[in-house]
């Protein structure tokens, strides 16, 4: 478990306490914006948790690799190449796009390729 990165302790601890037999954390980043708390990546699936729901309620939706059918990194570069402080991810799954924003365009960039690699 030494290899994991991730952003904030509890939100490792909590991914830790729903794995499956066998199964590793990857990395856990947390998120910013409306709407997602964090994404947590496994060897076996992705976890998101979403904090979109009324009455403070909020969902914590597991993602096999085997049903995402594309990631994209969303990018707020601009044409001239200066980079702002943050990067989006947008993980595709049927006809439902989630999207997950992180303060620094390296996670995003992480979280894109550990997906790509398990979908390809």
């Amino acid at each position: 478990m030494a290899d994991v990165s991730y952003d904030r302790r509890e939100q490792l601890k909590q991914i830790q306490s729903g794995l499956l037999d066998g199964e590793q954390v990857i990395a856990v980043y947390d998120a910013i914006g409306a709407g997602t708390g964090f994404i947590g990546l496994t060897d076996r699936r992705v976890i998101i948790q979403d904090k979109s729901f009324v009455g403070k309620k909020f969902a914590i939706t597991s993602i096999p690799y085997s049903k995402i059918t594309s990631v994209s990194v969303v990018s707020n570069k601009s044409w001239g190449g200066s980079f702002f402080s943050t990067g989006a991810i947008a993980i595709h799954v049927g006809t439902h796009t989630y999207e997950v924003e992180f303060r620094g365009d390296q996670k995003s960039h992480h979280v894109h390729n550990v997906i790509l690699h398990y979908i390809s």
